[in-house]
């Protein structure tokens, strides 16, 4: 049963609030259906009190639910997933077990939560509805089951996988990622989103790009405005195949079959406005982003061959070490932080100085140590392989 009445809420809370020990926690988004993130099903499980499945835009402010369970431990699975809609909401953990990072550090092959479930409980967990229009209402019957049992298994896959990783001598660690995933802010937007459009890159011109642009703009708005997936409306190829066509006429981007969508032609005034504004403005994008992300290491060897020597000596040192903790390597360390280490190393290279970059970049005491002393060496390798004199040609 979902609960969307306020007397079914406190209902659930009260028996919640009067039980003790973790709480299991997911939410249940509407992901390329809507233009939204919200939740529109949260399940909570506690042992002592129950299931419950909550309709989030039928009950508005969650502040006692929050109040009686703020300060438990708080299981979910992938946590970053789920996290800012519940937080949209007012749901906050105070603590957190993500068994899904928890499954990594443990070692597991696979970490998906039915894979998971397989390997700690020797159960089949059917993940048929993971990818529904979970905004529907009302939510069928086989939804609401699978909803369900996604969190009256998580406490007892919490405690399989607490257990792998206190005998690997892991937990320390595992606490450190898990706070790690609370305290990380959400991601500063993009200074150019539209620049994410796929086949982007075969735009050509700085005119067609502008073409590309307000037609994303255009489209963001009018998804914001119905709370529709963007590219439900209006696909990623359809404003590629736009921006690349030397269009005249409004007519002639309806005769454009390649330009498809469930509202390529209803609102075709709104697109043939994007492209006219495209075609007049002064304001032309540059050919590049101009972010600070590094280039691709494929293109190190030409930009920046130090950068590559230094990228080449430590992955092996790295993945050794990952080896020998049973780790995957990203877990080791986030690549991102690897790859800016290696771009920009600090000026001086020691091990102190290096763990104080990789403490800037946001890398875990844990990583600090089991990593530093290792980068360091490759990056002395690699400058030593620098300053080497080319051999004589025979």
């Amino acid at each position: 049963m979902v609960i969307e009445t306020r007397e079914q809420y406190l209902d659930a809370v009260a028996r919640l609030s009067s039980a003790e020990g973790p709480v299991a926690v997911d939410a249940e988004r509407a992901s390329g259906f809507r233009y939204s993130q919200r939740a529109y099903l949260i399940q909570v499980f506690r042992r002592g009190a129950g299931t419950f499945l909550f309709d989030p835009p039928a009950i508005g402010s969650f502040a006692e639910l929050q109040a009686a369970i703020g300060d438990a431990e708080w299981v979910l699975h992938a946590a970053s997933q789920d996290l800012p809609c519940l937080r949209e909401v007012g749901l906050e953990p105070g603590s957190l077990f993500d068994t899904e990072l928890g499954a990594r550090l443990a070692g597991l092959p696979r970490v998906g939560l039915g894979a998971v479930v397989e390997e700690t409980l020797g159960l089949h967990l059917a993940k048929e509805h993971s990818a529904a229009d979970w905004s529907t209402r009302p939510l069928p019957a086989s939804w609401l089951t699978y909803a369900a049992l996604d969190v009256e298994l998580l406490l007892d896959v919490r405690d399989g996988i607490h257990a792998r990783l206190e005998s690997a001598g892991k937990l320390d660690l595992a606490r450190q990622e898990f706070d790690a995933v609370l305290a990380r802010e959400a991601p500063e937007a993009k200074a150019d989103p539209w620049r994410r459009l796929s086949g982007l890159h075969t735009v050509r011109g700085q005119r067609a790009l502008a073409v590309a642009r307000e037609l994303w703009f255009a489209r963001d708005a009018y998804a914001r405005e119905v709370d529709t997936a963007p590219g439900r409306l209006l696909p990623d190829s359809s404003i590629i195949v736009a921006a690349r066509t030397a269009l005249a006429s409004k007519r002639e981007l309806a005769a454009l079959k390649a330009f498809s969508g469930r509202a390529s032609r209803t609102q075709l005034d709104r697109w043939w406005a994007a492209i006219e504004a495209g075609l007049a403005t002064d304001d032309l994008p540059a050919f590049r982003s101009g972010d600070d992300s590094i280039p691709p290491p494929r293109a190190w060897a030409d930009r920046n061959p130090e950068a590559d020597r230094r990228l080449r000596a430590i992955k092996p040192r790295l993945q050794a070490i990952a080896d020998e903790l049973a780790l995957p390597l990203e877990n080791l360390l986030t690549p991102e932080h690897v790859r800016r280490l290696a771009w920009n190393p600090p000026a001086a290279i020691e091990v102190g100085t290096v763990a104080e970059s990789m403490r800037a970049l946001g890398a875990r005491p844990w990583q600090i140590d089991a990593t530093a002393q290792a980068i360091t060496e490759g990056f002395v390798e690699a400058s030593q392989v620098s300053e080497d004199p080319p051999e004589p040609a025979s």
